[in-house]
């Protein structure tokens, strides 16, 4: 039925209509962008306006035949200019390092800086731990990597009733570069009651910021820097020996847990 009134039109129909082709496949067929200036409501009927959902909340399809309906989901939305984790990486060892002891003095080398080279015998004897080596890539060269390690460090004194310590060190390297680094030392005295062993447990935090985007290796490693006495054993990363009631390798294992982090952007068209 069609009709006109002082000039306005109505008209009513059923035919489909196409908004940039030629035939469209449903009532309403858009080829091209849509620009929606005020809410968009669905599940309305001829007497009611539809729901415009709430604020946060997204639309999601029920399958044909069926409208969609409004949903709140428990996703943080990340906005332009905010910092999204992008991936963590969590490795563990619980073989350790073991040969900085037993007649082994320390390389004496106290000082270290960013970007030391880990193969560099003249900044240190590293050690490296190798269940934590871990690979991964950047996208975007604003980004944020935070690293978290600990670890167990076990001292034997060559007399339970003795006085002895180790000082040493523990470093992130990137790409065999060192990023980060914590010395520290253990000490035993008069530990007669648990036959001179001494067990610490040893953490480094750090973040790195803006790291250039492509592929990626980080490894830990440590050294002994100085020791009291030669005949004192010095593990990192497990236990002396498994045949005391002291420790074993899982309470003293090591573990490092690295967050990526890049600064979100949008391309619009």
């Amino acid at each position: 039925m069609c009709f006109c009134v002082v000039g306005l039109c109505c008209m009513q129909s059923y035919a489909q209509v196409g908004i940039g082709l030629g035939v469209p496949n449903s009532i309403l067929d858009v080829n091209g962008k849509t620009t929606l200036r005020k809410e968009l409501r669905v599940g309305g009927t001829s007497s009611e306006v539809g729901n415009a959902g709430l604020n946060g909340q997204v639309l999601v399809s029920q399958g044909e035949g069926l409208p969609p309906v409004w949903k709140s989901l428990n996703v943080s939305f990340v906005e332009e200019g905010q910092y999204k984790l992008i991936n963590s990486y969590l490795s563990s060892d619980q073989s350790g390092i073991t040969n900085l002891s037993n007649g082994i003095s320390g390389d004496k080398v106290y000082k270290n800086n960013v970007g030391d080279d880990i193969s560099d015998t003249s900044k240190g004897k590293w050690v490296k731990i190798g269940g934590l080596n871990n690979n991964f890539t950047i996208k975007n060269g604003r980004n944020r990597l935070s690293y978290q390690f600990q670890t167990g460090i076990e001292m034997k004194a060559s007399t339970s009733t003795a006085s002895q310590n180790v000082s040493f060190t523990c470093g992130i390297f990137r790409n065999g570069k060192l990023v980060a680094l914590r010395p520290d030392n253990i000490s035993s005295t008069n530990n007669s009651d648990r036959a001179g062993i001494q067990d610490y447990i040893f953490t480094l935090n750090y973040t790195e910021q803006d790291v250039p985007a492509g592929a990626h290796n980080v490894e830990v490693a440590c050294r002994k820097i100085d020791t009291s006495n030669l005949n004192n054993q010095f593990v990192i990363g497990r236990n002396i020996s498994d045949a005391n009631t002291v420790s074993n390798s899982f309470t003293l294992e090591s573990i490092l847990k690295l967050d990526v982090i890049e600064y979100v952007t949008y391309t619009t068209n």
